[in-house]
């Protein structure tokens, strides 16, 4: 058995403490410094001789330590270490000539730190704290394999990397000038033109960088890896701001990318997407932030089915507690129109050179309403109409009750996540409902001592989550929570919505546009409609059959469910299924049954 002892010393405070995890060890009582303060100031734990009794966790203040028990048969398998008591990643994924792979697991566990390793931004180090690990002994350790082969061409410099970063927001600060000027000294005009006319960049060629939307921003980012003359194209969350047409059409162009007999290598947290996008799946598993295993590779349909279903068989592990199970029917129109408890007139909202129709409609209280659109058509525009927040072009606001409030772009601001967190919810932020209802499923306890400004992206969002829903109100607006969130994370905010939409007889309103979350949780759908940038048209509300239909019919793309887990899946276009749903007007349906029946 291998004791792994992960200290984030980020929220280490020892002066506050009294230092706990030291004066409380068993063995540190009995003489053996199992934990001791380091140099540094900070303690360190002696993996070796630690008993695993768990006290030091149990007593730190600060959620500072996590001690988990590994199989032996890891040892061998350690790929790289980041310091004494830090993360550690077990295994690679590899990619395959010709061939799409996709990567899938939660945020923390090793997926980027793999991705870097394989884009040859720094060498494993193979548990070797503080040594130097060349790429030839890299090479040498995974001898027999296919990394063997890519490592070693690494350490000969033949190999040519294009890497699509995680963090497309950051592009700004480290590059100037506009698109044009950026994209152009990438490759030849005519491989640029192409890519650029794929991605829908051609208006934006002379825009400055610094201007760009994230959406733009990580349009711009996959094209100039695209454009890159590169036997391996590595794509780290191709889907985060983009909208349903734009996610499914960057996945049709590196699908693409992979013939000639290239590498690609994909992970996104959009199952959908990684689905239609790959031709095997890597799973990674572990404890955020404390270890991350790889698994795989399986095809695509039984490695995403397996993550869903939180067990690996072959190995005989479970990594999760829970399935991830999509629901397999909807609510008939019929039941949808029966006690209508919230009502909004027809709107209209102009800016300059943007206007926005919305159909008068209604939703009924304990249900939640997805809304579906393309990027710029206005669906933020409704939520801050139903806040309050904007006036329609007659003058009126709508005046609701207890309104609770998502932003699409959560604000940092100078405050630690407990404060914000408590003044939110009041005296329910004591009671072990609220704990265990959404601080914990969220695992938002080990934040409690952070500052907003010093969150990651998806931390923040879960924080700006957990504060629209610790507000007593019967009226929740949510505008894409799903950013920057895992699979797993997904899935529970998903599951929060459904619960606290019917416990609490609450009104919720739902854009994202990861249909998963979208097919999860919500009962019925609006449908935004229009030119991005121009003109928006919402509808009034649908079931949800009719407002998939009418939604994706729009966007030309068919879904099925898959028989085992019944999750939505991308058909390819132009196959025998994608043909026949259109013939018949079925562009979203429940189940292989159905479509025939």
């Amino acid at each position: 058995m291998i004791r792994v002892a992960v200290m984030d010393l980020d929220r280490c405070q020892p002066d506050k403490c009294g230092i706990p995890c030291i004066n409380f060890c068993p063995p540190v009582k009995n003489g053996i410094e199992t934990i001791k303060m380091s140099e540094k100031g900070f303690p360190v734990i002696n993996e070796k001789l630690c008993i695993g009794c768990g006290i030091c966790v149990s007593k730190c203040p600060f959620k500072v330590i996590s001690i988990v028990n590994l199989p032996m048969e890891l040892k061998s398998d350690l790929i790289h270490q980041y310091g004494v008591n830090a993360f550690r990643l077990y295994r690679l994924p590899f990619a395959e000539k010709g061939k799409v792979t996709g990567v899938v697991g939660r945020n923390g566990i090793g997926k980027s730190t793999a991705l870097s390793l394989l884009a040859g931004q720094f060498r494993p180090n193979l548990g070797r704290i503080g040594e130097e690990v060349s790429w030839e002994e890299a090479a040498k350790y995974f001898r027999g394999s296919l990394i063997q082969e890519y490592f070693t061409q690494l350490a000969r410099s033949v190999m040519k990397i294009s890497f699509k970063p995680q963090q497309v927001d950051a592009i700004p600060k480290v590059i100037s000038g506009t698109v044009r000027q950026l994209l152009y000294r990438l490759g030849p005009n005519e491989r640029v033109d192409d890519i650029v006319e794929k991605l829908e960049l051609r208006h934006l060629l002379d825009r400055d960088v610094k201007a760009l939307s994230g959406g733009e921003l990580q349009r711009l980012a996959i094209a100039a890896a695209l454009i890159k003359d590169s036997e391996v194209l590595i794509f780290d969350e191709p889907s985060s701001f983009l909208d349903v047409r734009q996610r499914t059409r960057v996945a049709s162009i590196i699908r693409e990318s992979a013939e000639g007999n290239k590498r690609v290598i994909v992970c996104d947290h959009d199952l959908a997407v990684l689905d239609y996008v790959s031709d095997t799946v890597f799973i990674f598993y572990g404890e955020p932030s404390v270890y991350g295993v790889v698994s795989g590779p399986y095809g695509v349909r039984e490695g995403i089915n397996t993550y869903l279903e939180g067990y690996l068989p072959l190995e005989n592990i479970r990594f999760r507690e829970y399935k991830i199970v999509f629901q397999t029917h909807t609510p008939k129109a019929s039941e949808e129109a029966d006690n209508v408890g919230l009502y909004w007139p027809a709107l209209k909202k102009s800016y300059d050179g943007f206007s926005l129709t919305v159909e008068s409609g209604g939703i009924k209280p304990g249900h939640v309403l997805g809304i579906l659109g393309p990027n710029g058509i206005g669906k933020t525009t409704f939520i801050k109409l139903l806040a309050g927040l904007e006036k329609d072009d007659d003058g009126n606001r709508l005046e609701y009750k207890a309104v609770s409030l998502k932003p699409q772009h959560p604000q940092r601001i100078d405050a630690n996540v407990e404060e914000v967190l408590r003044k939110a919810a009041g005296q329910f932020f004591d009671s072990e409902l609220y704990q265990s209802e959404l601080i914990r499923p969220l695992r938002l306890d080990k934040l409690y001592q952070r500052n907003l400004n010093e969150l990651s992206g998806g931390e923040l969002q879960k924080v700006s989550i957990a504060e629209a829903l610790s507000r007593p109100a019967e009226i929740y607006l949510l505008d894409e929570p799903s950013a920057f969130l895992d699979v797993e994370e997904r899935y529970v905010v998903a599951r929060l919505l459904k619960r606290i939409a019917r416990e609490r007889g609450a009104y919720i309103f739902l854009v994202d546009h990861d249909l998963s979350v979208i097919d999860f949780s919500a009962s019925m759908l609006m449908v935004f409609r229009g030119k991005p940038g121009v003109e928006g048209y919402a509808s009034q509300p649908l079931d949800l059959r009719n407002g998939f239909n009418l939604f994706l019919s729009e966007l030309g793309i068919t879904f099925r469910r898959d028989q085992s887990s019944n999750r939505p899946r991308i058909n390819k276009p132009g196959s025998r299924l994608d043909r026949w749903q259109k013939t018949i007007g079925e562009y979203y349906y429940q189940s292989q049954q159905e479509l025939y029946e």
